[in-house]
Protein backbone atom coordinates (compact mmCIF):
# COMPACT_ATOMS: atom_id res chain seq x y z
CA UNK A 1 0.00 0.00 0.00
CA UNK A 2 1.51 3.48 -0.88
CA UNK A 3 0.95 6.62 0.98
CA UNK A 4 -1.31 8.01 -2.21
CA UNK A 5 -3.66 5.01 -1.09
CA UNK A 6 -4.53 7.10 1.92
CA UNK A 7 -5.11 10.43 0.20
CA UNK A 8 -9.32 9.89 0.93
CA UNK A 9 -8.81 8.58 4.85
CA UNK A 10 -6.04 11.86 5.49
CA UNK A 11 -8.05 14.00 3.65
CA UNK A 12 -10.85 13.42 5.81
CA UNK A 13 -8.76 13.82 9.09
CA UNK A 14 -7.68 16.80 7.94
CA UNK A 15 -10.89 18.67 7.33
CA UNK A 16 -12.47 17.25 10.40
CA UNK A 17 -9.60 18.57 12.39
CA UNK A 18 -9.65 21.94 10.64
CA UNK A 19 -13.19 21.95 11.92
CA UNK A 20 -13.17 20.85 15.03
CA UNK A 21 -9.71 22.93 15.87
CA UNK A 22 -11.51 26.33 14.45
CA UNK A 23 -14.72 25.37 16.69
CA UNK A 24 -12.92 24.95 19.41
CA UNK A 25 -10.91 28.38 18.69
CA UNK A 26 -14.39 30.00 18.27
CA UNK A 27 -15.50 29.03 21.36
CA UNK A 28 -12.64 29.58 23.56
CA UNK A 29 -11.94 33.25 21.93
CA UNK A 30 -15.79 34.53 22.78
CA UNK A 31 -15.31 33.07 26.04
CA UNK A 32 -12.34 34.93 26.83
CA UNK A 33 -13.54 37.97 25.88
CA UNK A 34 -16.52 37.67 27.40
CA UNK A 35 -14.23 37.30 30.85
CA UNK A 36 -14.84 33.57 31.14
CA UNK A 37 -11.52 31.45 32.94
CA UNK A 38 -12.36 28.15 31.62
CA UNK A 39 -10.67 28.19 28.27
CA UNK A 40 -7.61 29.07 29.55
CA UNK A 41 -7.07 26.11 32.06
CA UNK A 42 -4.29 23.56 31.24
CA UNK A 43 -6.98 21.41 30.09
CA UNK A 44 -8.30 22.73 27.20
CA UNK A 45 -4.76 24.57 26.34
CA UNK A 46 -3.71 20.92 25.85
CA UNK A 47 -6.70 20.04 24.31
CA UNK A 48 -5.97 22.45 21.43
CA UNK A 49 -2.43 22.02 21.18
CA UNK A 50 -3.12 18.57 20.63
CA UNK A 51 -5.13 19.10 17.75
CA UNK A 52 -3.32 21.31 16.00
CA UNK A 53 0.00 19.08 16.33
CA UNK A 54 -2.47 16.28 14.49
CA UNK A 55 -3.76 18.67 11.97
CA UNK A 56 -0.23 19.84 11.11
CA UNK A 57 0.71 16.51 10.86
CA UNK A 58 -2.12 15.72 8.72
CA UNK A 59 -1.31 18.43 6.94
CA UNK A 60 2.25 17.71 6.60
CA UNK A 61 1.11 14.12 5.19
CA UNK A 62 -0.68 15.43 2.32
CA UNK A 63 1.51 17.69 1.55
CA UNK A 64 4.09 15.19 0.73
CA UNK A 65 1.40 12.73 -0.46
CA UNK A 66 0.23 15.18 -2.91
CA UNK A 67 4.03 16.41 -3.91
CA UNK A 68 2.77 20.10 -3.16
CA UNK A 69 5.09 23.13 -3.34
CA UNK A 70 4.37 26.10 -2.09
CA UNK A 71 6.29 28.01 -4.59
CA UNK A 72 5.40 26.09 -7.32
CA UNK A 73 1.59 25.74 -6.08
CA UNK A 74 0.78 29.20 -5.31
CA UNK A 75 -2.50 28.60 -3.47
CA UNK A 76 -0.32 26.73 -0.77
CA UNK A 77 1.67 28.90 -0.35
CA UNK A 78 -0.57 31.59 0.04
CA UNK A 79 -2.55 29.54 2.83
CA UNK A 80 1.01 28.68 4.97
CA UNK A 81 1.71 32.47 5.13
CA UNK A 82 -2.07 33.45 5.95
CA UNK A 83 -1.61 30.53 8.56
CA UNK A 84 1.31 32.17 10.28
CA UNK A 85 -0.61 35.29 10.54
CA UNK A 86 -3.61 33.42 11.83
CA UNK A 87 -1.33 31.78 14.67
CA UNK A 88 0.08 35.37 15.92
CA UNK A 89 -3.85 36.46 15.95
CA UNK A 90 -5.54 34.05 17.57
CA UNK A 91 -2.41 34.43 20.19
CA UNK A 92 -3.20 37.85 20.54
CA UNK A 93 -6.78 37.40 21.15
CA UNK A 94 -6.31 34.57 23.61
CA UNK A 95 -3.95 36.25 26.00
CA UNK A 96 -1.47 38.28 24.67
CA UNK A 97 -3.05 41.47 24.43
CA UNK A 98 -3.16 44.39 26.96
CA UNK A 99 -6.59 45.64 26.42
CA UNK A 100 -10.20 43.70 25.75
CA UNK A 101 -10.25 46.10 22.34
CA UNK A 102 -6.91 44.58 21.21
CA UNK A 103 -8.32 41.30 21.73
CA UNK A 104 -11.69 41.68 20.22
CA UNK A 105 -9.71 42.84 17.25
CA UNK A 106 -7.43 40.16 17.33
CA UNK A 107 -10.27 37.91 17.48
CA UNK A 108 -11.98 39.06 14.41
CA UNK A 109 -8.92 38.66 12.02
CA UNK A 110 -8.89 35.75 13.43
CA UNK A 111 -11.85 34.14 12.57
CA UNK A 112 -11.32 35.97 9.33
CA UNK A 113 -8.54 34.53 8.44
CA UNK A 114 -9.44 31.12 9.32
CA UNK A 115 -12.42 31.57 6.81
CA UNK A 116 -10.06 32.95 4.19
CA UNK A 117 -7.55 30.13 4.72
CA UNK A 118 -10.47 27.12 4.36
CA UNK A 119 -11.47 29.50 0.63
CA UNK A 120 -8.20 28.83 -0.20
CA UNK A 121 -8.23 25.38 0.77
CA UNK A 122 -11.46 24.72 -1.11
CA UNK A 123 -10.81 26.71 -4.21
CA UNK A 124 -6.89 25.69 -4.54
CA UNK A 125 -6.71 29.29 -5.77
CA UNK A 126 -4.70 31.97 -3.58
CA UNK A 127 -7.44 34.29 -3.76
CA UNK A 128 -10.07 31.79 -1.87
CA UNK A 129 -13.57 33.04 -2.29
CA UNK A 130 -12.44 36.58 -3.49
CA UNK A 131 -10.98 35.25 -6.95
CA UNK A 132 -14.64 35.32 -8.04
CA UNK A 133 -15.07 39.22 -7.83
CA UNK A 134 -11.72 39.70 -9.53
Amino acid sequence: MSLIDLYPALKVTHVSLVSVSGALFAVRGASVLTGRAWPMHKHWRIVSASLDTLLLAAGLTLWLVLRLNPARDAWLGVKLLLLVLYIAAGALAMRRSPSLALRAAAYGCAIGLYLFIASIAVTHNPLGALARFV
